[in-house]
């Protein structure tokens, strides 16, 4: 396997980590979560020097999906994700937009596929395995990594805590049994790169994140 590698791009007022993920080999990767703040996107995917195959989407809430159809505009890729059960959500981002007074650029999302549990997708020789993990969202998916260990949990966990509940189509039974069922299951020595804040081990979380024990 050649050498996997993430570069978090900060975006939006709500510090959201959009995130380059790429092959340090071949310079091939693709960008999860535009938020928005696309010019910033953009530069940083130069200053790597990586070819972006495609944007993947782990859920449809407006810090992650607001700036993807303008990335892929600029860019010239496809949209990959998340579950269909999300397509109420990408279609209502300019609302979203009004709901949390986001000013700019936001366009509602047509993904080129939604993806389903038990598919996945890749770049390079890296392949992710995708996962529905509803309850942040109903649509909501994760991409996992196994040969490298490696999980993109998008808003399902965050380090000591997990994604919020309180929004349109949010279930917190579904999402804790997203990551007891689904999640934590992957191995203790998954790492995990998050929607927010700083990433972690799930072994860790499984142990000490309370909301879990």
């Amino acid at each position: 396997m050649t050498r996997l590698n993430a570069q978090i791009v900060p975006v939006t007022i709500f510090a959201q980590n959009c995130c380059i993920l790429f092959d340090e080999d071949d310079k091939l990767g693709v960008v999860v979560d535009p938020g928005g703040d696309v010019d910033r996107i953009v530069e940083a995917v130069e200053a790597t020097g990586v070819s972006i195959e495609a944007i993947w989407l782990t859920h449809g809430h407006i810090d992650h999906a607001g700036g993807a159809m303008d990335l892929k505009e600029r860019l010239g890729v496809p949209i990959l994700g998340p579950h269909k059960a999300d397509a109420p959500l990408l279609a209502a981002l300019t609302e979203q937009a009004k709901m949390f007074q986001v000013t700019g650029a936001v366009r509602n999302c047509t993904p080129d596929r939604f993806l389903e549990e038990g598919e996945t997708v890749s770049f390079g020789s890296h392949i992710f395995e995708i996962l529905h993990t509803p309850g942040h969202a109903p649509g909501h998916v994760v991409f996992f990594h196994r040969e490298a260990r490696f999980l993109h949990a998008g808003d399902v966990l965050f380090s000591g805590s997990i994604g919020r509940t309180d929004l349109p189509g949010g279930d917190h039974a579904a999402l804790i049994a997203s990551i007891k069922e689904k999640v934590l299951p992957l191995g203790d020595d998954v790492g995990f790169l998050c929607g927010h804040g700083p990433g972690g081990r799930l072994g860790d979380e499984r142990r000490t994140n309370p909301f879990l024990v």
